[in-house]
C-alpha cells in the first residue's frame, strides 16, 4: 500500500465561500479512480507533548502502490484542486509511505 498524507495550513483571512471550495475540492480528491481510501479531517483534540494539533485539515489518501500515487498525481481532479485552491493555504506538508 501506498499512503499519501497531506496537511494543510488555511489562511486565517478565508472567506465562508473559499473554505467551501476547499473542503469540497480536497473531498473530491479522494474520489479519484485509484484511491483505495480517503479521508479528510481536523485536528484531533488529543493533547500530548509530542502531537502537533497547528494544521487546519489532514488528507490521507491510501492507493495499492506507488503507480496508483502516479496516477492521482496527474489527475485533473488534483490539477483542478492546486489551480483553483493552491493560494487557501500557506503551509502545506506532505508525508508519503509505504507498507
Amino acid at each position: 500500500m501506498f499512503i499519501h498524507s497531506v496537511y494543510f495550513w488555511l489562511r486565517d483571512d478565508l472567506s465562508e465561500e473559499q473554505r467551501s471550495q476547499f473542503l469540497e475540492k480536497a473531498s473530491a480528491l479522494t474520489k479519484i479512480e485509484s484511491a483505495r481510501h480517503g479521508w479528510l479531517g481536523v485536528p484531533a483534540p488529543t493533547d500530548r507533548p509530542v502531537i502537533d494539533r497547528s494544521y487546519s485539515y489532514a488528507l490521507t489518501v491510501v492507493f495499492d502502490d506507488e503507480a496508483g500515487q502516479d496516477l492521482y498525481q496527474d489527475h485533473p481532479v488534483h490539477d483542478r484542486f492546486r489551480d483553483e485552491c493552491g493560494s487557501f493555504w500557506t503551509r502545506v506538508l506532505i508525508y508519503d509511505s509505504v507498507t
